[in-house]
């Protein structure tokens, strides 16, 4: 059977590398790739992203990745976003007062945490959903978060579309976000890729989404 083939999206966002070498290591055909082909006919789409939201949509903008992501999504194939990359799936950020369109994939707003220590940085559990695919034999596990913005809330109803989205949460001074699976769309706030034997699994069941 052949590996699965993962476009993993460059658009001037860090740990790039560290993201390739995680879905390597757990059998997928990676290719880090801006070219607009070649990631919307990818078997699977990783989407990472570090640093702050508004940066991180020019950079988007600048490949049409949010094309990208909407015609992938339109035919049902697999998208999965990480820290910031999951970040930009919703409809905006607002950082030091400012206001940034997302990609506008799932209500919600990016904020400021509430927490006496910021960023959140280091291990931390989660609270994932019954039926979860992405952290299915993961509940119990400790994932590697470094973030001080985070999604505090999303209310978005069943559609033709999409199920409605299994939402997993984390605590840092109060609940957040901590992943979302909706339909063909997934994101982790979390890093996989520096989440050690947990990541990597994590990556394993997203993997088998792709077949």
């Amino acid at each position: 059977m052949a590996a699965p083939s993962v476009a993993v999206l460059d658009y001037g966002s860090g740990n790039l590398r560290s993201a390739v070498r995680a879905l390597e290591r757990v059998g997928a055909e990676v290719t880090l790739t801006s070219d607009r082909a070649t990631a919307e006919g990818a078997d699977g789409l990783v989407v990472p992203g570090v640093g702050a939201f508004a940066a991180c949509m020019d950079g988007l903008r600048a490949v049409r990745g949010g094309e990208i992501i909407g015609r992938r999504l339109a035919g049902g194939r697999p998208v999965l976003g990480i820290c910031v990359g999951m970040q930009i799936l919703f409809e905006k950020g607002v950082e030091h007062g400012v206001e940034s369109e997302g990609c506008g994939e799932w209500p919600g707003v990016v904020d400021r945490l509430e927490a006496p220590v910021l960023p959140h940085m280091g291990w931390n559990t989660v609270q994932a959903p019954e039926g979860t695919t992405l952290l299915a034999g993961l509940e119990d596990e400790r994932f590697y978060f470094v973030h001080s913005y985070g999604v505090r809330g999303m209310d978005m109803p069943p559609s033709e579309r999409y199920p409605a989205p299994l939402l997993t949460w984390a605590e840092h001074g109060r609940p957040f976000l901590a992943a979302v699976e909706n339909g063909a769309l997934s994101a982790t706030q979390f890093h996989p890729e520096k989440s050690g034997d947990a990541g990597a699994a994590l990556l394993e069941n997203w993997l088998r989404t792709l077949s």
